[in-house]
């Protein structure tokens, strides 16, 4: 049963939206746990949200043998090392400077799935691209187009980058075969004994002195629930669909909410700058996704008509 375009497109901005708010989250829990701890517990609360999901779908829990390697692979790029990159990154570097670094996937997701995945783009799909990712920079650089950001922090996200990358093609690969809730919970479930070695012989000592307040606990629960759950849900659901490079163009909207949420939460400023970039961003990705000419034809018909 496939699925209707609109509903496409809204799930991958309700995917786009939750993680950009998750940067907020997860300044809020680094406080209190470290970044590997962090992406543990909110796995493990992730687990158990999406099994009872799917015992309520009523659907087997069937994995077949010879695509375990697969899982197995794509769970070591997303949650692991994405997880480890991003958030030791985004504990070094603020949460909108974060989300600019990771909207730089769709700048290099289009050669890595044309040539791994033989997905093609027409010329629309990269000025859209080209225009958002200019948005992106004129809501991060200043007027002597500096950048200030701990190069370590940097260098976290852009490894996050890379293994998304990878990523999305095994994550293509998936769809064929299973659907976007099952691909999800086992990547999730095969992510939790990949950071229990790291969590117990890196952060070990710290659980011990994690004094957790509803703040902390609200924060966790949120990543885990819409975050790691839900979001990527709505990601692979729209991968089936639209493909990894198209529905990677989207990426670029999560600094936009970001952003935005870091003025009504955390009261960062919003500059002039950072309205101009984030128009270009949305504007960039209307192009890129064919909606004005897909409107222009339902004008031009309904004129015909009468």
């Amino acid at each position: 049963m496939s699925t209707s375009p609109i509903k496409v497109h809204i799930y991958v901005l309700l995917a786009m939206l939750l993680w950009g708010f998750s940067y907020i989250w997860s300044k809020i829990v680094f406080e209190y746990l470290e970044p590997a701890t962090t992406v543990f517990f909110r796995l493990i609360i992730s687990v158990v949200f999406l099994t009872m999901l799917h015992l309520l779908t009523r659907r087997k829990f069937h994995l077949a043998s010879s695509d375990i390697p697969l899982f197995l692979l794509s769970a070591c790029f997303n949650p692991f090392l994405y997880f480890l990159g991003e958030n030791f990154g985004l504990s070094l570097v603020s949460p909108t400077i974060s989300a600019v670094i990771i909207a730089t996937i769709p700048v290099f997701m289009p050669i890595v799935a044309f040539v791994f995945l033989r997905e093609r783009l027409k010329v629309h799909n990269f000025i859209g691209l080209a225009i958002s990712f200019g948005g992106v920079l004129v809501m991060v650089l200043r007027a002597d187009l500096s950048l200030s950001a701990s190069p370590l922090g940097l260098l976290f996200l852009f490894g996050a980058v890379a293994s998304a990358l990878v990523y999305g093609i095994l994550l293509k690969k998936l769809t064929h075969k299973y659907s976007p809730l099952f691909i999800i919970l086992v990547q999730n479930i095969v992510g939790i004994f990949y950071f229990l070695p790291v969590v117990l012989y890196f952060e070990g000592s710290a659980l011990c002195h994690i004094q957790p307040d509803s703040r902390l606990l609200i924060s966790v629960a949120a990543l885990g629930i819409f975050a790691s759950s839900l979001a990527y849900v709505f990601f692979a659901k729209a991968v089936q669909s639209m493909g990894i490079a198209r529905t990677n163009i989207y990426a670029n909207l999560i600094p936009v909410f970001t952003a935005i949420f870091s003025f009504l939460i955390i009261g960062e400023v919003i500059s002039t700058g950072k309205f101009i970039g984030m128009a270009l961003v949305i504007f960039g990705v209307l192009i890129s996704q064919n909606s004005f000419r897909t409107l222009f034809r339902k004008k031009t018909t309904g004129l015909k008509a009468v």
